[in-house]
């Protein structure tokens, strides 16, 4: 149900505050006794602003992975900032605090269920099943309508191979050793796009370099992170793209440690090492969660189906921060970039289309069946 709807029903039942003190919302007493009907629709809006609810339910690298749950946090903090919305956030430690957690907020009576990451799937589809009037949005999972039929569970995905073709663009450029390496998280098909991007990209690039590349099978282990990072290290690699959460941090901490190259991803990742995080894969989940959320507190919300964040909507990106990359390879790549947007180079999403683009070039798919 939109969100106005379920306003229009509460204010005809005179029901409008006590409602919102139930959920925990601190309603503005320009709407106490004695007002009247002197408010105007857009100061009753103003007041719902104030007290709708937005929950976040993080994975298990948390809202300080300094990845993409710290960059959904942070989405959710802007939005509550710009509109006086209460926000809060449960993490996750396993798979088994999934359900418990959307519960919470259920009996909460909060007013949009964010989850984030492909992990959290299946426990937010049988969530909507099972709370028809609820609405949920999940970062990185695209529903078939078939399983969400009360149209309350969003997808929310990222053209995470686009931003990823540009760092990986990057890299081949820049490459002294002709060898790049690539780190991954747990195998799917959304980590498949990151991985397939960045080959992509880097052979682009340059078809002569190596990519070495691997899962690290976590999104919360910066010590394999920073071990695969060392051993590619030792072999010559000058340069590693890791897209896998936190556990991407120990490359980056190898990479200063060494005095070589890492790739941030999700967020711009550079203030962690500044001299050695090259650029990073930005993944605007910050973004996507601020403009769905915008649209819940405006009536627009219809739910269900599934948000494409892309380059052209400013879904996806890649960061400079830091001025490590010349300025004739920024002005090639802003190129591609901009005939990745007006559909004059379409990128790679899946191993087969890789293949297909550069058949034999690498010497290790990117994507591992775990």
């Amino acid at each position: 149900m939109k969100f106005k709807k379920i306003l229009a029903v509460l204010m005809t039942a005179g029901l409008l505050l006590t409602s919102f003190a139930a959920c925990g919302g601190g309603a503005s007493n320009s709407s106490g006794e004695g007002e009247g009907e002197a408010s105007t629709e857009a100061e009753a809006e103003a007041e719902v602003a104030e007290t709708i609810s937005v929950g976040l339910v993080t994975d298990v690298g948390g809202v300080n992975d300094q990845s993409f749950n710290q960059s959904a946090w942070e989405g959710l903090q802007r939005f509550r900032a710009d509109t006086g919305s209460k926000v809060s956030y449960i993490e996750s430690k396993d798979e088994s605090g999934y359900a418990p957690n959307i519960e919470t907020f259920i009996d909460q009576g909060t007013n949009l269920i964010w989850g984030v990451g492909f992990m959290l799937g299946d426990a937010f589809a049988q969530a909507g099943l099972d709370n028809p009037d609820q609405q949920f949005a999940l970062v990185d999972y695209a529903y078939a309508p078939e399983d969400i039929p009360n149209k309350n569970v969003t997808g929310v995905v990222f053209a995470t191979e686009e931003c990823s073709f540009l760092v990986g663009y990057v890299a081949g450029k820049m490459s002294e050793t002709g060898k790049v390496g690539h780190i991954n998280g747990i195998a799917s098909s959304t980590m498949e796009t990151f991985a397939v991007g960045y080959y992509a990209g880097v052979l682009t690039a340059n078809p002569d370099v190596q990519i070495m590349g691997q899962y690290s099978n976590s999104f919360s282990d910066p010590a394999a992170g920073k071990n695969i990072a060392n051993q590619y290290y030792a072999d010559g690699v000058d340069i590693i793209f890791s897209a896998a959460g936190a556990t991407g941090n120990g490359a980056i901490e190898a990479a200063k440690e060494q005095g070589k190259w890492a790739i941030g991803v999700d967020m711009d990742q550079n203030y962690i090492a500044p001299d050695n995080v090259l650029t990073s894969a930005l993944k605007r989940v910050d973004n996507a969660l601020y403009d769905v959320s915008t649209k819940m507190l405006n009536g627009t919300f219809e739910g269900g189906g599934t948000e494409m964040y892309n380059l052209k909507n400013d879904g996806v990106g890649y960061a400079t921060t830091g001025d490590h990359i010349p300025a004739d390879i920024l002005a090639e790549v802003e190129a591609v970039k901009n005939d990745i947007i007006a559909g004059n180079l379409k990128v790679p999403a899946t191993a087969a289309e890789l293949e297909a683009q550069f058949p034999g070039k690498y010497d290790m798919p990117p994507v591992e069946e775990q």
